[in-house]
């Protein structure tokens, strides 16, 4: 019937076969296909009609092309219909998944029927919407109203015999042949007198649901999902489905599902969903690299990140030699590691067994002759250049000449630490954050010899371990970090400016962010900048018209790190870490503005939110003008994995597009007009400025 849908007859069943490569998503021309063919399918004599998708996967939901663009006809809504009043019955046959659109068009089908490998699922809040072609109506009917505010509100995944025990499916058939079983399964269904399921006419599961539920469910969002409106709305549209009849509960879905798709939540998730696609991909790669094929990797360090980077790849099946220089340090770095996942195991994430079998894949060693035969090794020892240029130094003697050597840093040269090996073009810069096994980022920094081959092998084994990565330049700090100096830098001139800790901190945590500058500092450690600080000679080393604050350095000076010695810029409940306002430290703050001669104001909250906002966007545009980053998206996918910016705000430099370049510019130029010494405004953010661009 069309170049993507067509409609045959075997026998007496209808088929109506989607080709939509690569995923049979619904574009305009498959949802016009479905509606001719069901048309069709209504029209003839068979007996009943089966939807089945060529390829890899079942409908796995809209076309991402199509978003923020004009509807092109026809609505959704004309092919759903044609299905589900069909005067045979409808089968769908699911394999690969069906997810959102694709899912809302099986609901639509009389029976849905999958290969165990199949996955279903409505994940349209991670992009804040809601499901938005009745299945916060229909789902509820088939799983009851619990199950579905965890699916829809959650938006996870649910594999074929999670869902089909739950009601979803109504039967699972062998992998080796989905059209055969589902035939079969049809003329069951024809033989037993062919009763058209429809999913809105089921009442039993949605009536005399507890109020309670909807209650909880919203307390839960509100708590771990802080500040997204789309959670919250899918629960008020399952709640609808319980309460209203279905024409009015689609009604209520209609409405909250356009309030989402207009607000500006919707707009900044979509844009994290492309740019974390678009992240992975190099402007000068070329096409036909050589990706190595990782089979074993090497980590040096048993310590936090060390340990943590081990268990990425035993995550995975990928067996690692950890090598630390004591057996002291190895045996301290496998116990967290066990401990980390027998805590997983408790919740029920892992089977014992899977302890077992992940912890086999790490085999500790004490001498670098054992990783001769890995394919990538990982550093993560201690951030001072001298100590990780000794670690390359021997790395490059004992590796094979194919084994990418990485380096775990935060802020320091690679294209120096790759000058002490024989191979520059196989090192790469690692950033993993910390804790490692848990956190998505992953910065992959080239250096200026990097080749392509070990680039686009990094990336693979990226996507193999399951992290988000962003390809960098090197400078100090590359981009996160680098950025984040700024971001920081301004939190100390507000606190001696007339700020105290909570005020800094508060217009953070009230925009969306994680947590404050502060309270991110003191969750770091605090010693650990220190540290770098002292390293640097400061503040004694300061070029003449430098600006410095001593602040933090005081608080150091008093043996106090942050969270770990129970008080930082706060002073925290050795219970439960719970943070509290410090006399002691407000009065040392208060202390030292005098001491420096500096006149404390009242600094309204607006101000400490452009300061800390603009440093970062301000940093982020001459990043960008140096080429560190390859896109301003990067730079945002960077700050929402990595940096507790929440993705409903698109991270700094779509916030920036939001809030108006000419306006971000305006105020970085007052600033800097009253601090010369902090605020350099970009050159590309002037540009950008001037001529009414933004930089997404």
């Amino acid at each position: 019937m069309s170049q993507s849908v067509s409609y045959t007859v075997d026998g007496d069943i209808g088929i109506v076969r989607v080709n939509n490569p690569p995923v049979n998503a619904l574009s305009h021309h498959v949802r016009q296909g479905l509606y001719d063919c069901f048309m069709a399918a209504d029209a003839d004599a068979t007996v009943a009609t089966i939807l089945i998708c060529d390829g890899r996967t079942f409908i796995a939901g809209a076309d991402i092309t199509e978003f923020g663009k004009p509807p092109k006809p026809p609505h959704f809504s004309l092919p759903l219909n044609a299905m589900e009043d069909m005067s045979k019955p409808v089968i769908a046959a699911i394999h690969g998944t069906a997810l959102g659109g694709g899912l809302e068009t099986a609901l639509c089908c009389h029976y849905r029927v999958a290969v165990p490998s199949a996955k279903v699922g409505l994940p349209e809040v991670h992009l804040g919407l809601l499901p938005g072609a009745g299945g916060t109506q229909r789902l509820p009917r088939l799983i009851g109203a619990q199950a579905a505010v965890d699916a829809i509100a959650g938006g996870g995944h649910i594999d074929a015999p999670t869902a089909h025990a739950a009601g979803v499916l109504d039967a699972l058939v062998d992998e080796g042949d989905l059209l055969e079983g589902a035939k079969a399964f049809a003329r069951k269904i024809v033989s037993a007198g062919g009763a058209l399921n429809k999913v809105r006419d089921i009442n039993e599961k949605v009536t005399g649901v507890d109020p309670a539920i909807f209650e909880t469910a919203r307390a839960n969002a509100i708590k771990t999902r802080r500040g997204f409106k789309a959670p919250l709305s899918c629960i008020a549209c399952v709640e609808a489905a319980c309460t209203l009849p279905f024409d009015e509960g689609m009604a209520r879905e209609r409405e909250l599902f356009q309030e989402l798709h207009d607000d500006l939540q919707s707009a900044a998730q979509q844009h994290i969903f492309f740019a974390e696609r678009a992240a992975s991909k190099v402007n000068d790669m070329p096409k036909d690299v050589t990706v190595l094929d990782i089979k074993r990797v090497g980590v040096i360090g048993a310590g936090t990140m060390g340990g943590g980077i081990a268990m990425n790849f035993a995550n995975v099946g990928i067996p690692v030699t950890l090598l630390e220089m004591k057996q002291e340090f190895l045996d301290k770095g496998l116990g967290v590691v066990r401990a980390n996942y027998e805590r997983t195991a408790k919740k029920g994430r892992l089977s014992a067994a899977q302890v077992e079998e992940r912890m086999g894949l790490i085999t500790p060693t004490l001498d670098y002759a054992d990783l001769a035969d890995v394919d990538m090794i990982i550093e993560a020892v201690y951030e001072n250049m001298d100590v990780k240029k000794e670690v390359f130094g021997k790395l490059d003697e004992v590796a094979k000449p194919s084994c990418i050597l990485a380096t775990n840093t935060s802020t320091l040269d690679v294209d120096e630490i790759a000058r002490v090996t024989k191979r520059p073009e196989m090192v790469i810069g690692t950033h993993f954050f910390s804790p490692a096994n848990v956190m998505k980022l992953l910065e992959i920094v080239r250096g200026e010899q990097t080749s392509f081959e070990t680039l686009a092998t990094t990336l693979a084994v990226t996507k193999a371990i399951k992290k988000v990565g962003v390809v960098v330049g090197v400078c100090d700090g590359f981009v996160g970090n680098r950025m984040i100096h700024q971001y920081l830098a301004q939190s100390q001139y507000l606190l001696e400016e007339g700020c105290l800790p909570h005020e800094v901190d508060a217009p953070i945590y009230d925009l969306g962010f994680a947590m404050g500058p502060l309270t991110m500092s003191d969750l770091a450690g605090l010693d650990v900048g220190w540290r770098i600080r002292q390293g640097k000679g400061l503040p004694e080393s300061l070029a003449e018209g430098d600006r410095y604050c001593e602040i933090g350095d005081r608080i150091c000076e008093k043996g106090r790190f942050g969270q770990k010695t129970g008080g930082g810029y706060y002073k925290y409940d050795p219970s439960d870490r719970s943070r509290q306002r410090d006399p002691e430290i407000e009065q040392l703050i208060i202390d030292y503005s005098r001491e420096k001669g500096i006149e404390r104001r009242e600094i309204e909250g607006n101000e400490v939110l452009e300061r800390l906002m603009y440093a970062l966007i301000n940093e982020g545009a001459w990043i960008l003008e140096e080429g560190i980053a390859q896109r301003a998206s990067d730079i945002d996918v960077i700050y929402v994995y990595g940096y507790g910016v929440p993705a409903y705000l698109g991270g700094p430099m779509f916030y920036a597009d939001h809030i108006g370049l000419d306006k971000v510019y305006q105020r970085v130029c007052e600033f800097a007009e009253r601090d010369p010494a902090s605020w350099k405004p970009a050159p590309l953010l002037k540009k950008l400025a001037e001529s009414g661009g933004t930089f997404n």
